[in-house]
């Protein structure tokens, strides 16, 4: 076989042994495309499984050049769990990557939004527009629900909860949770569900999915960024922001209000705590803030 048919073969374990979703496996092909492409253009002819590491380690210091230690880091990554792949089917022996180490990256912090700026984004929809009404609704659950922009592009009418005050969201591994949606939220999903999107010309195969374009047809993820830049750009907000910006923001705001870890990460559908955690680095003023209202030696 060539690099193409362990790459297919690769995407199916990833699909169906894993559960990963489709934006991870690609971004795991993507990687080792990369590294053909690689092998390509110096005219090295080898094959995944006799691939070496003195190759990858040519490559890994040619990607150096082109991306940041984070990007780095994820190719690496992405190409030991391809080799780890090869050995687990018997492929190969050994892992090329193993005595290879990720760039130290650090761990970085989160963009937010304060409150105000969130408002004028919304207050900047153009709401005399059918797709202004959808937008307003979207924001509003990125924001109420802490939700990732491709949970929101599949959600369903049929996830739609609001007796019992929830939305069921499909997360990454295809991994469902439940999650809390404020009146608000309500609000703006059923002025848009009864008053715009009913008038739609829906396509074959999206009668259930929430949110859809002018064509009656799920929304990509793209267009959700398109959306959040141009309002970001209307009301000049200095700060480079994107859907995962309102999910950010709704775990820090719960945070600085009182809400505990445990509940923020079964929110965000986080499967490690560890993951969540990143939220208490957010804003040393407000720990700072608590020490001074909470700890019995807080003054003399």
């Amino acid at each position: 076989m060539n690099w193409n048919s362990y790459i297919t073969n690769f995407q199916s374990y990833l699909r169906i042994e894993r559960g990963l979703s489709k934006n991870t496996i690609e971004n795991y092909s993507f990687d080792i495309e990369r590294l053909c492409l690689f092998l390509d253009e110096n005219e090295i002819v080898v094959s995944p499984l006799k691939i070496g590491e003195e190759t990858l380690q040519q490559f890994i210091y040619s990607v150096s050049k082109e991306v940041n230690p984070r990007s780095q880091a994820r190719i690496i990554s992405g190409l030991k769990s391809f080799f780890g792949y090869l050995i687990f089917e018997d492929y190969r022996l050994d892992n090329p990557l193993e005595l290879i180490e990720s760039p130290k990256t650090g761990r970085k912090l989160p963009d937010t939004l304060s409150l105000e700026e969130i408002d004028a984004l919304i207050a900047a929809i153009d709401l005399s527009s059918n797709e202004g009404e959808r937008n307003r609704a979207m924001i509003e659950i990125l924001y109420g629900c802490g939700l990732r922009v491709s949970e929101l592009v599949e959600l369903k009418i049929s996830d739609l909860f609001f007796e019992e005050g929830f939305i069921k969201v499909t997360g990454k591994g295809n991994k469902q949770r439940f999650v809390p949606i404020a009146e608000l939220g309500k609000k703006y999903i059923l002025i848009y569900k009864d008053s715009i999107r009913i008038h739609l010309n829906i396509q074959k195969g999206f009668n259930d999915t929430l949110f859809l374009n002018r064509r009656g047809r799920q929304l990509t993820r793209a267009m959700i960024f398109t959306i959040i830049k141009d309002l970001a750009r209307k009301i000049e907000l200095d700060k480079k922001i994107s859907p995962h910006t309102f999910r950010h923001s709704f775990a820090t705001h719960l945070l600085e209000n009182g809400a505990d870890l445990r509940s923020i990460q079964l929110m965000l559908g986080h499967e490690s705590i560890t993951t969540t955690e990143i939220y208490l680095h957010l804003d040393r003023k407000h720990l700072a803030q608590v020490m001074n209202n909470f700890h019995p030696r807080k003054s003399d």
